[in-house]
């Protein structure tokens, strides 16, 4: 306990929720996504759920840091490259990131508008969801907990920073799901985003290491880009209504 409360401590704790809200922004992005498929009376629960999910699974695997380290051992050989456990979930992460952010693009940008699902088979739809957040939050999990295995060395600090963080996406989760609806092109950025990480997790399951702070630099400076568009709408359409 004394050593949870030295100065080194606390500042790996502050470093690491840091780090763990700032990995957990495309978690929060997605879940943001797939609830906007759920009636409005389900939304807030399916994103408290997945949010608890990934707190959940991510404590689960600091306990078991033992397992974690062994997926980094190799499996198999293909050609000149050992391929590990860990390259296999984040190449199949990957993938299934990259096909669910493309489809998303395809249904917003060309396909039917979707009516709000209601009836016998929202049950269905619910737990749809709910699998395919899980999915991801296994994948988004295993970074940031390896990530967390790097940057401390005590498993309660970890547990704590992952709290903190999540307890921070729990009040941003609405208020980030709430503007990505309002505002037809940041879902549609979101969802770039998404695709963007999908083929980042993928190029990371083959071997070949992308620096996450240049993904996440494009994915700020994309975003103020947008922000200043949309400011240069709402002046454009109050000058008309002004005329």
């Amino acid at each position: 306990m004394h050593s949870l409360l030295s100065v080194d401590a606390f500042l790996g704790l502050a470093t690491l929720t840091l780090m763990e809200i700032v990995l957990g922004i495309d978690n929060i992005v997605f879940i943001a996504i797939l609830v906007t498929k759920l009636p409005v009376s389900q939304q807030e629960l399916a994103r408290r759920l997945g949010i608890t999910l990934a707190l959940g699974i991510r404590i689960l695997l600091l306990l078991t840091i033992s397992w974690i380290m062994g997926l980094t051992e190799p499996l198999v050989t293909v050609g000149d490259r050992d391929v590990s456990g860990r390259d296999l979930i984040l190449l199949g992460g990957g993938l299934f990131l990259i096909y669910k952010a493309t489809r998303e693009i395809y249904e917003k940008v060309e396909g039917e508008p979707h009516d709000e699902v209601e009836g016998p088979r929202s049950g269905a739809v619910f737990g749809l969801v709910l699998a395919q957040i899980l999915l991801l939050d296994i994948v988004f999990s295993l970074d940031s907990v390896i990530t967390a295995v790097g940057m401390a060395n005590q498993v309660s600090v970890m547990i704590i920073a992952m709290v903190l963080a999540m307890l921070v996406m729990l009040v941003s989760a609405r208020a980030v799901s709430g503007f990505v609806e309002r505002h037809p092109s940041i879902k549609i950025l979101a969802l770039a985003f998404l695709l963007l990480i999908g083929v980042m997790l993928v190029a990371e399951g083959m071997g070949n290491h992308v620096p996450k702070g240049y993904v996440y630099f494009a994915m700020a400076f994309s975003l103020f880009v947008e922000m200043l568009n949309m400011r240069f709408r709402k002046r454009q359409q109050a000058r008309r209504v002004h005329v």
